[in-house]
């Protein structure tokens, strides 16, 4: 770590004009005293210092986009295929963890060739993220040198400061594990001896940050004397909601099996961590419905969320979105390569093609609220069918997922829609390296018209949302389960018990509420809990940390990747028209991949040249 702290000491100063006051060797050449800059120039005024903390935006990783193929999905959600070396998911799916340090392709870290990643390297994670802890420090270190400045303006830097340190450490620690929580300006000069912390230690620090935070800051820039400078673009500068949403999402995070495990508690919830977590989300969800700041967005938009075509500009989110990804170049995001990646080489050749899993799939249950318990078998309590297996279904499954019949061009018919029944044209079967080896394609990331005729291979925008409002409502609903006991609770902070919480999110897609049979305890309430996290938030970068803080990793039916294979009951009459109510025969689910995986796969291994530097820092167990 002393290598980038040192590395980041000189950056930052080159970085800002004038950061840190150094002289140049070219003193001698004839210019104006006015010229220099003064080591507190940065920080002097307003308009200086928000320029200084304006960097701090610009270390947010790209999650999505950070090269020309980005695999961020790491859990039994998606299959890449097989045959391709680059990727990071597959040193994931075979354990190799080391990977996010060599792959060509993926975030944490994708910086082209293994060994080149710089901090220009936006996806990664490691390096930006000491570099923007670094520097949100030297600016709280140099908040007393702000002398022309308002109190309102003195709270704006204040907390944009005291957000990002929590912020970039919690991002580190999700991957890595606890770690030395840095808040102070550490000499270059001295060799650092701060020891790894536990997970809830760190946590702690992190959640006094964002306390620190949510009370200088505004819900809204627009509101304020000096949003009015960037009137209509302040939509994802750091606000009050946003502090007490990672706050809470912090304590449940610390109060998940997996870190109370890692602090040295059991493998179980820590009850009273979640219920301060369910206190902080609460807090946030209530100031969002009394301000209007954050919306659910409409079902009719919901696809909008996640991508944008022909936008003019527009990013995808609607009102939903709080915080999103580092925002650079999105005008030129999420195209040819990326989008090309999820349609089979029969639609589009180029490409590393990924599709969900089988597996994944089966979570998106039925219209009425069942989860399908098997999908090769009926069940007459659900409603579920095997011989039409896509009708009924949830109603974000026909917004995210394509199926057999469903139409990828605009014309439709037998010739614009997917054949993925065995044997068919998008099939594994018949092109084995580039067809649809899953039997299901993805059309939340890419649009459902992506081809050649249609024109939505450009002018696509998906900027990734790393925290959106259905997912606040859905920690909250998990948090206030554990902390406060039961389904039926609810935070002091907030109105709604943990099952109104999420039942919120089920009602705007139109899914009957949480059944009353998941009611009688927690333990039965969070197996919908966790199975409405993966139907919302599917493919949005968040399963593999679920899987991981939930200690499910590790346990069948999670390390199993499958395909479906069936036949059409009926081919000469197809109903293109509604592929839904078409009959199949000889539906199967095989198995893909069988992920072998062991304790030590619960946290990445930290970068060995790092953790030779002093004894504190010691690696992750088992690498």
């Amino acid at each position: 770590m002393n290598k980038y702290i040192n590395r980041f000491f000189v950056t930052s100063a080159f970085a800002v004009v004038g950061l840190l006051g150094t002289t140049s060797c070219t003193d001698y050449l004839d210019k104006s005293p006015e010229s220099d800059y003064q080591a507190n120039d940065p920080y002097k005024n307003f308009m200086n210092f928000q320029g200084f903390t304006e960097e701090l935006y610009n270390c947010i990783p790209v999650v999505s986009n950070s090269e020309y193929h980005t695999c961020f999905n790491y859990g039994e959600d998606v299959y890449w295929e097989p045959q391709e070396v680059r990727l990071q998911t597959r040193n994931v799916d075979n354990g190799d963890f080391w990977g996010w340090t060599t792959a060509y392709y993926g975030y944490p870290r994708s910086g082209g060739s293994a060994g080149t990643s710089n901090r220009r390297d936006k996806g990664d994670l490691w390096t930006n993220g000491w570099y923007a802890i670094r520097k949100a420090n030297l600016g709280i270190a140099n908040l007393e040198n702000l002398v022309s400045a308002t109190e309102e303006e003195r709270n704006l830097i204040e907390g944009q400061l005291y957000f990002f340190r929590a912020w970039f450490h919690f991002m580190l620690m999700e991957w890595w594990g606890g770690i030395p929580y840095i808040d102070e300006v550490l000499s270059p000069d001295v060799n650092p001896t701060l020891p790894r912390l536990s997970w809830q230690e760190c946590a702690e620090k992190c959640v006094s940050d964002f306390e620190h935070a949510a009370t200088l800051l505004p819900v809204d820039w627009d509101e304020t004397t000096a949003g009015k400078v960037t009137l209509g673009k302040n939509n994802m500068r750091i606000n009050k909601i946003m502090a007490l949403a990672y706050k809470g999402k912090t304590l449940l995070w610390a109060g998940s099996p997996l870190m109370n495990w890692a602090s040295g508690g059991s493998r179980e919830y820590n009850a009273e961590l979640c219920k301060r977590g369910a206190d902080a989300l609460g807090e946030a969800l209530q100031l969002t419905e009394k301000t209007k700041r954050y919306e659910l967005a409409d079902f009719s938009e919901y696809n909008d969320i996640f991508l944008l075509h022909n936008s003019n500009g527009k990013l995808n989110g609607v009102k939903e979105s709080i915080f999103m990804e580092n925002l650079l170049n999105y005008d030129s995001r999420w195209r040819w390569n990326m989008i090309n990646d999820f349609r089979p080489q029969s639609i589009e050749s180029s490409g590393i093609k990924n599709f969900p899993t089988a597996n994944y799939v089966n979570y998106f249950g039925m219209k009425n609220g069942y989860p399908i318990k098997n999908m090769t078998q009926a069940d007459a309590e659900s409603g579920y069918d095997p011989t039409y297996p896509w009708k009924d279904r949830d109603p974000r499954f026909y917004k995210v997922i394509m199926f057999d019949g469903v139409k990828f061009k605009s014309t439709g018919g037998a010739g614009g829609s997917v054949e993925l029944f065995t044997g068919g044209r998008e099939s594994e079967e018949v092109n084995p390296n580039k067809g649809c080896f899953t039997g299901y394609m993805n059309s939340k990331l890419c649009p459902q018209l992506m081809n050649t005729i249609d024109g939505y291979k450009e002018n696509n925008i998906m900027i990734l949302n790393l925290m959106r409002l259905a997912d606040v409502y859905l920690m909250y609903a998990e948090a206030t389960a554990v902390g406060y006991g039961t389904p039926q609770s609810k935070a002091v902070t907030y109105s709604l018990t943990a099952v109104e919480a999420i039942n919120k999110v089920r009602q705007r897609a139109g899914v009957a509420s949480v059944l009353n049979k998941f009611l009688n305890n927690t333990i039965d309430f969070l197996s919908e809990v966790r199975r409405e996290r993966a139907v919302e938030l599917a493919f949005e970068g968040f399963r593999f940390m679920d899987l991981r803080r939930w200690m499910l990793l590790t346990q069948s039916p999670y390390t199993l990747k499958t395909k479906i294979e069936f036949d059409r009951a009926d081919p000469n009459n197809y109903n293109y028209d509604a592929p839904e109510e078409n009959p199949v025969k000889n539906l199967r689910e095989v198995v893909l991949f069988e992920r072998q995986y062991t304790d030590r796969h619960y946290w990445y291994p930290l970068p060995r040249k790092d953790v030779n530097i002093y004894e504190g820092f010691y690696q992750n167990p088992g690498w």
